[in-house]
């Protein structure tokens, strides 16, 4: 039998590939973005209550509607704007699987979608699947910026789509005021739309405060935008998350969605619902939580071989291992992994074009003790052979 792939160059992803690493060897995974740390008691007792209570078949297509009700409270209070719970909040099986149907939405044959690398790794087998073509333009290091100017001159007559990140993975940058601004500038005078992750939304740090594309109406009117229960409540394994966008929009979501997973898991829903409204400094709280692992990090790094780049949100620190060795960033992980017992991702899987990249990420979202002890390691690094 021969089986012609929809998708030819997509393989095991990097991040199961370096978990399976980290794990052979025994090695600190801060590889892969999950915590290792346990979920919040209160959340694990609701969802236990609503399982005992009997909620454990399909909830309604778009979400129950306690949780749609209070994620439009959450968006109010955050960022002070008014959606629709009945038509304008969709829960989906996490932030993967709303992405990937918001691209199925918008993008049609020969349609081109720009993304920014490094990007996250789902982007463009989706688009690639809706029978349209990515362009991607690089963000350099340090500091990852966008050139808006540089983002025009690559729009073209076939371009429907651009899919931003902020804060941003892998590089932890975060889109300024005067980022949204241009942004929507563009979306709106070249009738585009915009998909926005904004899966680590609540993971702002130094007083910055959290941003949306959904805080600027000429960009909110034509964007899907994405977050991430998981992330927020430290639950990754639930996969839910939720995407919101206008009516319109919103109605093209769940023509899709309803044939892709229908609805999502029915008692995390009632759970998460009940903890927004019980305890919603479980999410203004996250921007402190996850800002003193991300200093406590970078304190135990201070003086090693690694030079750490900024990280201005997210839970992941890249880190510049020049002054180590001339190895390239895949063979410096394998060997970061198996010789040293500290697992990372190279930064270099998130881009498409070829760069001679000496800049690794790790995740900091773990406990006190992983991230003392995988400094300790990193810490007695010095140069190595090639």
């Amino acid at each position: 039998m021969e089986l012609k792939s929809k998708l030819p160059a997509v393989g095991t992803t990097i991040f199961t590939r370096m978990s399976q690493l980290a794990q052979q060897h025994g090695a600190l995974n801060l590889s892969q973005g999950f915590p290792d740390f346990p979920a919040e008691p209160r959340l694990l007792d609701a969802l236990n209550r609503q399982v005992l209570a009997g909620r454990n078949q399909y909830a309604p297509m778009p979400g129950v509607p306690e949780l749609r009700q209070q994620i439009s409270r959450l968006i109010e209070r955050v960022y002070g704007v008014q959606v629709c719970a009945d038509s304008e909040v969709t829960i989906t099986s996490g932030a993967t699987e709303a992405l990937f149907v918001a691209i199925q939405a918008l993008v049609r044959t020969g349609d081109e979608v720009i993304v920014f690398d490094p990007a996250y790794d789902s982007y463009q087998p989706a688009v690639e699947l809706a029978g349209g073509k990515t362009v991607h333009i690089q963000l350099c290091a340090p500091d990852y910026r966008v050139d808006w100017a540089a983002v025009e001159r690559r729009i073209s007559d076939r371009t429907r789509l651009i899919i931003v990140n902020s804060p941003h993975n892998p590089t932890g940058m975060v889109f300024t005021d005067l980022d949204w601004q241009a942004l929507a500038d563009l979306v709106q005078r070249h009738g585009l739309f915009c998909i926005s992750d904004e899966v680590y939304e609540h993971m702002v740090f130094d007083d910055r405060k959290p941003q949306s594309a959904r805080q600027y109406p000429a960009l909110a009117e034509r964007s899907f935008i994405v977050s991430s229960f998981g992330k927020t409540f430290h639950v990754t394994g639930w996969k839910l998350g939720y995407c919101t966008a206008p009516k319109l929009l919103s109605a093209e979501f769940r023509k899709i969605h309803q044939y892709v997973t229908f609805s999502s898991f029915t008692p995390a829903q009632y759970a998460i619902a009940e903890l927004l409204d019980t305890a919603p400094q479980l999410v203004t709280g996250l921007a402190a939580f996850y800002q003193q692992k991300r200093d406590l990090f970078q304190q135990l790094l201070s003086g090693s071989a690694l030079r750490l780049l900024p990280c201005q949100g997210t839970y992941f620190q890249l880190v510049d291992f020049s002054a180590v060795s001339t190895l390239d960033d895949v063979r410096f992980c394998d060997w970061l992994t198996t010789e040293v017992g500290v697992a990372a991702i190279p930064l270099s899987v998130f881009s498409r074009q070829e760069q001679d990249s000496r800049i690794i990420r790790f995740c900091f979202a773990k406990q006190q003790h992983t991230l003392e002890q995988a400094a300790a390691r990193l810490q007695a690094l010095s140069p190595i052979a090639s």
